[in-house]
């Protein structure tokens, strides 16, 4: 039933509470200079600064620009690649029409510096190209339009790479220089604050005798900074030092900043994360420490060539250290040893750093963990059902793909991929999480340069964590958690220093599923430290998990369950658990030792892409990968100091 007033009735009405608010200011009045000495204030949340929001992206995407993609077949070009990213369909290399589930949030193009756009300018005939010796002859071979015509210019692409030739020298400001800003401009063009972010980026590619030392670049600024250089090359130097001095010089001359983001460690024959500098063989300084943390501040530590976390040779206890790994050797005549191991390795790395920090004052390798694609399709796939290869050739194709008269999909079984790698080995993977106030260049990259970032293995669940003395179980359910961690404690990716007495590091963790994706199995943490006596030990803690399940006599938790159908490519959401929460005080603290603590959440298992492939195409499932995996998150540690 409703109520009339009268227009007397409702005068009288709005008199009285003008009386009343004379006599009562409102709650959330606030005292304030000014005639009525007073300032309303209706909202508390504008004066919040603590990030609230995770955003997923990659930072490591080639499209055509890549000479090492565009010359092997992909056509995919930035603007593109940005609106895949950005959720529109778009034709993929192969041309089938292809979409994400889901859009990113935000996207880096690292093409690589080296002869940047060469395929583009190939395509196009390119004036400038076509004036060059060396330039008109790889033009009539590709485009001849045979198998044995591009092979023959994508190889003499790959001598003047091996050879350190570059066939344009001199030639930056008629060849890269206008590939630099056509790959800037789709930036801008795409690059829409708040909705989307098109972080401007590429890869330098440091490969000495094959073995991957590659890093990739990214811009804090815009176009109008980014335009004034030109992406440092291989051709210009293979040595991070001088990576390092060239980002410095931007700094100085543009007023804008840069990171460096490391990549495929497991690829680098124990080079990546080495004992001496790479040119002139000297043991790691103080100098060198804080100059390799100034500029790479982040990992990545997972991706399609092999997961980095750890390696079964290096963490023997940990169960679930064998996942897809990528070790057989380097791109270089070089294969792999066990001494390079520990030098390649995140989890290594990161208890080697302790070592380090101990003996010069500054730890060398105290980095944050991302995962991301490097895919050289344009394309960011990282779901197993939805996987276009990491190459061009991989795609999947409107047409049944043959290999000896056999329909094989994809991937042929035989197909090498390169030095005893398989094309069935690279991995869907993987993503880059990042806590943020919002999404937008500066808050995206402000966050990766303080380390406040995880991997994902390409899923997007959920992980928050945050360590300090005082948090308590009971914190766990604070309406304001967030507000609480930041206040009390530090986010991943921070410091923790001197323990009050009496007290060790606790942590708070909470953990959530991809809302289209599979259940979490456990969340468990990876504790690094370095004793009284100089030696690096590790554990892992299981913290919390689904299920009833209780440790065994050995510690060890039993498996989840596993509820893939092989066949038909399908899982249940029948085992596991939405969400996972802990509250985890470190039993085994010494304030004495200095230390480290991530965080490792697992899904329940799923099918592999390679199971998805065999059920797409109807062709044989492979038995030398897994037909399912347990897909993951590794966050950013957060380190203890003590005085």
């Amino acid at each position: 039933m409703h109520s009339l007033q009268t227009p007397n009735l409702m005068a009288a009405t709005l008199a009285c509470a003008l009386a009343i608010a004379s006599l009562t200011p409102p709650a959330f009045a606030q005292d304030a200079p000014g005639p009525s000495n007073r300032k309303i204030t209706y909202s508390p949340y504008p004066a919040k600064t603590f990030p609230n929001r995770v955003y997923f992206g990659d930072t490591h995407l080639h499209t055509s620009y890549s000479a090492d993609a565009g010359m092997a077949g992909a056509i995919v070009g930035p603007e593109d690649a940005y609106r895949f990213a950005r959720g529109e369909a778009v034709k993929s290399n192969s041309g089938l029409p292809v979409k994400l589930s889901r859009p990113l949030d935000f996207l880096v193009i690292a093409d690589h510096a080296e002869n940047l756009g060469l395929a583009p300018m190939i395509a196009e005939s390119n004036p400038a190209l076509l004036k060059s010796e060396w330039g008109k002859k790889v033009h009539d071979l590709a485009k001849t339009g045979t198998i044995e015509g591009q092979g023959a210019a994508f190889n003499m692409w790959i001598a003047a790479m091996q050879e350190l030739k570059d066939p344009f020298k001199d030639q930056e400001q008629t060849m890269a220089q206008p590939a630099w800003e056509r790959i800037t401009a789709a930036a801008e063009k795409y690059n829409e604050p708040g909705r989307f972010t098109a972080i401007i980026g590429f890869e330098w590619t440091s490969g000495p005798e094959g073995n991957n030392l590659h890093r990739n670049v990214l811009f804090r600024d815009g176009k109008d900074k980014a335009d004034q250089i030109i992406p440092l090359s291989y051709y210009d130097t293979g040595d991070p030092e001088d990576l390092w001095k060239w980002m410095a010089d931007y700094e100085q001359k543009t007023g804008g900043k840069m990171l460096a983001i490391p990549h495929n460690g497991n690829l680098s024959n124990g080079l990546m994360f080495d004992d001496v500098t790479l040119t002139t063989k000297k043991p790691l300084d103080r100098n060198y420490a804080e100059r390799r943390m100034r500029w790479e501040p982040i990992y990545e530590t997972t991706q399609p060539k092999g997961d980095g976390e750890t390696h079964p040779a290096l963490s023997r206890n940990d169960e679930f250290a064998n996942f897809e790994r990528w070790d057989k050797g380097s791109f270089g005549p070089v294969l792999k040893t066990p001494d390079m191991l520990p030098r390649e390795y995140t989890r290594e790395t990161l208890k080697r750093g302790l070592a380090y920090e101990a003996k010069l004052g500054v730890n060398p390798f105290k980095f944050g963990l991302i995962g991301s694609t490097d895919m050289h399709t344009g394309l960011v796939t990282t779901t197993e059902d939805n996987f276009f290869g990491k190459v061009a050739v991989l795609e999947p194709s409107a047409d049944p793909i043959r290999f000896n008269e056999v329909i094989v999909g994809r991937v042929p079984a035989d197909r090498a991929r390169s030095n005893q790698h398989l094309a069935r080995e690279t991995s869907a993977s993987g993503l880059t999480a990042v806590w943020a106030r919002d999404n937008t260049r500066e808050a995206l990259w402000d966050a990766m340069a303080r380390k406040e970032v995880y991997a994902t293995t390409g899923t997007r669940l959920q992980v928050r964590v945050f360590g300090g003395f005082d948090f308590t179980a009971k914190d766990m359910e604070r309406s304001d958690f967030a507000e609480q961690g930041y206040q009390r404690g530090v986010p991943m990716g921070g410091d923790l220093k001197t323990a009050p007495a009496g007290k060790a590091p606790t942590m708070l963790i909470r953990a959530m599923r991809d809302a289209d994706g599979a259940n979490l199995d456990r969340v468990q943490v990876i504790k690094g430290w370095l004793d009284a006596a100089g030696k690096t030990h590790e554990k892992v803690y299981d913290v919390a998990w689904s299920g009833n399940r209780k440790p065994g006599a050995n510690g060890k938790l039993p498996p989840v369950g596993n509820t893939v159908n092989v066949e038909e490519a399908s899982y249940s959401n029948s085992i596991g658990a939405a969400y996972l929460t802990a509250y985890w005080k470190d039993p085994d603290f010494d304030a004495n030792d200095r230390a480290f603590y991530y965080v490792r959440v697992l899904e329940i298992p799923t099918p592999r892409w390679t199971t998805f492939d065999a059920k797409i195409f109807g062709v044989k499932l492979p038995t030398d990968v897994p037909a399912s995996i347990q897909e993951r998150a590794y966050t950013s540690p957060i380190w203890y100091t003590p005085l």
